[in-house]
C-alpha cells in the first residue's frame, strides 16, 4: 500500500480507519522518512507505553507493550516546548544530547507529533526515530508526519468514543439485570372459530430510561455480550406463568438462534413441559449455521416443543427459515395482515403461505389483526388462529375465557 493509498483510504472514511491501516501508516511514514523505528505511544500513569510499533530489524529497541518513564524520554519535553518536534541530529540539541536515553539507544534523529484527545489533553505521541542523524529531514517531512499523526488522532478518538459508548451500554444492561427492570406481558392467541384463547405470547417490556422498544434493548445487550444473560432472565420470568394457563393452552416465547444453541438454553428448558411451549424465531434473526441450530432443536422438539417462524412474509430470511427449519407454525407478519381486506397482493401472499402450510401440515397464526374487516378476510382465506389488538392487547394478566364483544359471531 503506497503513502497515497493510505491517505486516500483514510481520508475517505476517517471513522472506519482500522488498526491494520494505522499500522500500515506507521510503516509508510517510517519508510518515507528513512527512519529505523516508528511507534504510537499512550501516556499511562506517568509512563509512555508503546501501543503500536513498526521497527523491522530493530525490535529490541521498541515493541508493543514497552514503556518508559515520561521523565526519561523526549515526549514530555516536546509537549512543554523544551524540545522541538523535528530533530534531524540530536547532537545539535544540547537538552536532548544530555539525556541518558539518547546515548543508551542511541537516538541520532527524532521526529514526534503529539496525539491529542477532543478535550485537548495529550493522549500520547506519534514518533519516528533513527539511530543515526538524518540531516535531510526538513519541515516538509514534518508536515507529512503531521498528516499521518492526524489520522492516528482521529482513530484514537473514535476508538475511545466507541469504548465509552460500549461501557455505557454495558452499564445500562447490567443495571437492568441487577434490578430486574423489565416485565412480561402476555398477548392472547385466539382460535378464530371458537373465539377462545389457545395460547399466549410472552412479550418483554422495559421500564428504564431511555424509553425504547424491546428489540433495541436486546440488540444493545447483544452488542456488549450480554444478550444470553438478558434473554435467559426474560425467559425465566415468562415461563413462570405456565402453571396459571388453562390445561389446553400453551405459552409462546421468543429466543434468538444464538441463545438456542447454548447449554444455558437447554438447561432452562430441561424441566419444562415442552408440549406446552411454542418457541418463536423471528424472521429478522440471522442464522449462521442451520445445521447447528437444528441439532440443538432436535431433542427439544422430540420432547414436544413446537417451533414457529415469526414475522413470516416480512422478508427473504423468513422463507429461508421456513424451508430450513420446517416449523410447526408459521406466523404471518403484521405487514401482511394490515389492510389484507383491501389489498389483493397481500391476500395472494397469505394464500401462498396457507398453501405451504397445508402441504407441510403446519399451522398458520396471523399477527397484528386490528379490524373486523381484516379478521373476516383472514378467516375466509383459511387462517384459523390469530392475535392482535382487535382480539386482545398484551397484558400482565391472562385474558378471561370470553368472546370479545366487538367480534361478529359467525363471521
Amino acid at each position: 500500500m503506497s503513502d497515497l493509498d493510505i491517505l486516500t483510504s483514510a481520508t475517505q472514511s476517517p471513522t472506519a480507519v482500522s488498526e491494520d491501516l494505522l499500522q500500515s501508516a506507521l510503516s509508510a511514514v517510517r519508510k518515507h522518512l528513512g527512519m529505523d523505528v516508528a511507534y504510537l505511544s499512550e501516556f499511562v500513569d506517568g509512563r509512555s507505553v508503546f501501543r503500536r510499533v513498526d521497527a523491522p530489524g530493530f525490535e529490541a529497541l521498541a515493541k508493543i507493550g514497552d514503556s518508559h518513564s515520561l521523565d526519561d524520554v523526549y515526549c514530555q519535553h516536546i509537549l512543554e516546548g523544551r524540545l522541538p518536534e523535528l530533530i534531524p541530529d540530536t547532537a545539535d540539541e544540547p537538552f536532548a544530547a544530555a539525556m541518558p536515553i539518547t546515548q543508551a539507544i542511541p537516538i541520532g534523529a527524532h521526529m514526534s507529533i503529539p496525539i491529542r484527545l477532543k478535550d485537548g489533553s495529550a493522549y500520547g505521541m506519534f514518533c519516528c526515530l533513527s539511530r543515526t542523524p538524518n540531516p535531510t529531514l526538513n519541515t516538509r517531512d514534518l508536515d507529512t508526519m503531521r498528516v499521518f499523526a492526524e489520522l492516528a488522532t482521529r482513530q484514537i478518538n473514535n476508538e475511545l468514543a466507541d469504548s465509552r459508548q460500549r461501557t455505557e451500554q454495558c452499564r445500562r444492561i447490567e443495571d437492568v439485570l441487577a434490578r430486574e427492570a423489565f416485565s412480561i406481558v402476555y398477548q392472547p392467541i385466539f382460535d378464530l372459530g371458537r373465539m377462545a384463547p389457545v395460547g399466549y405470547e410472552a412479550l418483554s417490556r422495559f421500564t428504564d430510561e431511555p424509553k425504547r422498544t424491546p428489540d433495541i434493548w436486546f440488540n444493545e445487550a447483544a452488542e456488549v455480550g450480554l444478550s444470553e444473560t438478558l434473554e435467559i432472565a426474560a425467559l425465566k420470568r415468562a415461563l413462570a406463568i405456565l402453571p396459571d394457563l388453562g390445561a389446553d393452552q400453551y405459552l409462546s416465547v421468543n429466543a434468538s438462534p444464538e441463545l438456542i444453541i447454548t447449554e444455558a438454553f437447554a438447561n432452562l428448558l430441561a424441566d419444562q413441559p415442552l408440549y406446552r411451549i411454542l418457541l418463536e424465531i423471528t424472521e429478522h434473526a440471522q442464522v449462521e449455521d442451520y445445521e447447528l441450530l437444528l441439532q440443538a432443536l432436535e431433542p427439544l422438539r422430540r420432547r414436544g416443543l413446537k417451533l414457529a417462524i415469526d414475522d413470516a412474509g416480512a422478508g427473504y430470511s423468513s422463507l429461508r427459515h421456513i424451508v430450513q427449519l420446517q416449523p410447526d407454525i408459521v406466523k404471518l407478519d403484521m405487514s401482511l395482515t394490515r389492510d389484507v381486506d383491501t389489498d389483493a397482493a397481500r391476500r395472494a401472499l397469505v394464500g401462498a403461505l396457507m398453501f405451504y402450510a397445508r402441504e407441510t401440515s403446519a399451522q398458520v397464526i396471523a399477527e397484528g389483526i386490528e379490524t373486523q374487516a381484516e379478521f373476516d378476510t383472514l378467516k375466509l382465506l383459511g387462517v384459523r388462529k390469530g392475535q392482535g389488538y382487535f382480539l386482545g392487547r398484551p397484558d400482565a394478566a391472562l385474558l378471561a375465557p370470553a368472546t370479545p364483544k366487538a367480534i361478529k359471531r359467525g363471521a
